[in-house]
């Protein structure tokens, strides 16, 4: 049975997965819904093996602008920490996942925003795109793991210290965007670069993706035996002779 979603919305094609941000009148602020139906969708999208890549969008202007304020203005100590626990899931959720997962960022990503992009294996932006990480200035504590290890500890304090915004040009040099285009050219680039993704063999895949970050949380000597645990469970689990020969067939070289 296929679950109802509030505050996203799921499509599958061509075995790309689309999860599109879907609360565009709140700027698709990061709600407790929408925290539980990203790690329920999450999950669902990673047992399927129709599901080769996944794209995380939004609807409307705003990629998201951060966490629901409006939601948070009657909790408790206890219920903003549950509250916070929710985002730590949904952001793992996406981290987890053992498909490659894109960010197409299309107008204004703030806080959780960011946490979201963050969390993907790479991020594609319009270069209308802005970032901000306000946390500090509305009196919390946030963002302080996934950007200092994507742009360094000394970038990540200036950021969140002074909470200042920043274009899409600023976030590909610190490497929280991989690529920046044109507003127009945007879809139409991500598409292109999951249908790439989306042909290669997906256990092959799957398996890089996991030597690349299994491999980054050990010593370099743990991480080549990382990797050639997946050479052979990649020789095993797909017939690698017939895609050595199309590749060879199609005049490409390594």
């Amino acid at each position: 049975m296929t679950p109802t979603f509030h505050t996203i919305l799921l499509d599958l094609q061509d075995r790309v997965a689309t999860v599109t941000l879907n609360r565009p009148d709140s700027r698709n602020a990061l709600n407790s819904l929408m925290c539980a139906e990203l790690v329920q969708v999450m999950q669902q999208l990673a047992d399927n093996p129709d599901a080769h890549v996944v794209r995380i969008a939004a609807a409307g202007s705003a990629f998201c602008a951060g966490a629901d304020l409006k939601e948070r203005k009657t909790m408790s100590n206890a219920e903003m920490t549950a509250r916070r626990v929710q985002g730590f899931a949904a952001y793992a959720a996406i981290e987890r996942m053992p498909q490659p997962v894109i960010a197409v960022v299309q107008g204004a990503a703030f806080g959780s925003g960011c946490e979201i992009a963050a969390a993907c294996d790479f991020v594609l932006a319009s270069s209308e795109a802005t970032f901000c990480y306000p946390e500090v200035g509305w009196g919390t504590v946030g963002a302080t793991q996934r950007l200092p290890r994507i742009a360094g500890a000394r970038k990540a304090k200036e950021l969140l210290f002074t909470g200042r915004r920043f274009d899409a040009a600023e976030a590909r040099e610190i490497g929280l965007v991989n690529q920046v285009y044109a507003p127009e050219a945007l879809a139409a680039e991500a598409a292109q670069m999951a249908a790439a993704i989306a042909r290669a063999a997906p256990l092959t895949v799957r398996l890089t993706k996991r030597s690349i970050d299994q491999g980054l949380a050990t010593t370099r000597e743990g991480a080549m035996a990382i990797e050639l645990l997946a050479i052979e469970e990649n020789l095993r689990g797909t017939d690698w002779k017939q895609a050595i020969a199309g590749f060879g067939a199609t005049g490409d070289q390594a």
